[in-house]
């Protein structure tokens, strides 16, 4: 996504404005990999609580934006990376059933780690008028901590509600947890006390 067709929005396809935007972080993932197992068991209740989040945010205006892995080949479309989530085989398939994007939601595939990395990301931002971001999803050392970075260099208003992103172990969730909030000055109050219509005013 490029170029500019009017002042108000990207081709259409941002014509809201915002300035606090909701990141969603590779929640949309069969859990394949290895030490999963205690992720696998928290998936469920994490994701309920991260829809909980999606839903308090629609209502105060602030759109959802899904930031997913994109499963290898750049060819590989949205619809793809979905199927293979929702298989019936899929570690996964429980959480992501909970999470699947609305037609008003942004969706952006990520080769790498951090959602800002060869994405269009920062002119999304830029043009829904973000000052302040909220990240959720996994995991939290790895790429939710990676993205939160480049939040905090951007110079965004960062929040990672604590109960909505997970690590493999507890020990690395409360790790990556106060590393961004030592470093990256991120706020990590749980979702359900964060005071989303003052945030909106004041960012």
């Amino acid at each position: 996504m490029s170029g500019r067709s009017n002042g108000n929005d990207l081709h259409g396809n941002a014509p809201e404005r915002s300035a606090v935007a909701l990141l969603i972080i590779d929640i949309l993932n069969d859990l394949d990999f290895p030490r999963n197992e205690e992720l696998v068991r928290k998936s469920e209740s994490l994701a309920t609580r991260i829809a909980s989040l999606k839903q308090r945010c629609k209502k105060a205006g602030i759109p959802t934006i899904y930031i997913n892995d994109n499963r290898g080949k750049w060819r590989s479309d949205f619809s793809e990376v979905l199927r293979q989530c929702l298989r019936p085989d899929s570690s996964g398939r429980a959480m992501v059933a909970q999470l699947i994007p609305g037609p008003e939601d942004y969706i952006v595939l990520k080769p790498k780690h951090s959602a800002f990395y060869a994405t269009p990301l920062d002119v999304l931002l830029e043009y829904i008028g973000v000052k302040a971001v909220i990240v959720a999803g996994i995991t939290t050392n790895a790429c939710v901590m990676i993205t939160a970075s480049d939040i905090y260099v951007r110079d965004f208003r960062l929040f990672v509600p604590s109960d909505c992103v997970a690590a493999l172990s507890e020990k690395e969730q409360r790790n990556a947890l106060a590393l961004m909030k030592a470093n990256f000055g991120a706020d990590t109050t749980p979702y359900k006390k964060l005071r989303l219509n003052n945030l909106v005013k004041t960012s």
